[in-house]
This record gives C-alpha cells, sequence and structure tokens, in this order.
C-alpha cells in the first residue's frame, strides 16, 4: 500500500525501542517507552497560510526526527506500524 499525507501530515517510522537499559538491564516488552524518534516516508504538499500561500512541510523522505509523545496516529501499513503526525508535531531533524 502506498500512502501520501495531505495537507501538513508526514508518514514516519518509528525507531525501535530499546531492550536494555544503560546499564545493561534487559526490559520486559511491556516496560518498554515507545521512541520519540523515527525516519520520514512520506511527506504532504503542505498547508495554506491566511493569504492563501503554500507553507511546505519543513522535512523530507529520508529525514530523522524527533516527535511528540502522544503527537500522532498509529496505523498498519503492509505489516509494519507507522506514525501518522502533523508537522508541528515535529520538534527536531536529527543531524
Amino acid at each position: 500500500m502506498n500512502l501520501k499525507p495531505l495537507g501538513d501530515r508526514v508518514i514516519l517510522k518509528q525507531d525501535e525501542a530499546e531492550v536494555t537499559t544503560a546499564s545493561g538491564l534487559f526490559l520486559a516488552s511491556d516496560a518498554k517507552e515507545k521512541p520519540q524518534t523515527g525516519t520520514i516516508i512520506a511527506v504532504g504538499e503542505g498547508k495554506m497560510d491566511k493569504d492563501g500561500k503554500l507553507i511546505p512541510v519543513p522535512v523530507k523522505v529520508g529525514d530523522k526526527v524527533i516527535y511528540g509523545k502522544f503527537g500522532g496516529t498509529e496505523i498498519a501499513l503492509d505489516g509494519e506500524n507507522v506514525l501518522i503526525l502533523r508537522a508541528d508535531d515535529i520538534y527536531a531533524v536529527v543531524e
């Protein structure tokens, strides 16, 4: 399935949750916290400002980003969970 996000939305693949702590302890699957980083796999065209000018989304496919903990909607895409969220929920691009 191929999805094209609308407006200022992006689709990203979340990074995997850590399976060990910094001290080396293994975490049970229900104790793992979801990561707040991921890689952009699709980008919408942007949104219109009050004057009708298109404001493009400030990220591109392939960017690794940090996003808000409770932002977005999780869906299954080709057997893999992805996240759809607004560009405003993205806090930073990791370089």
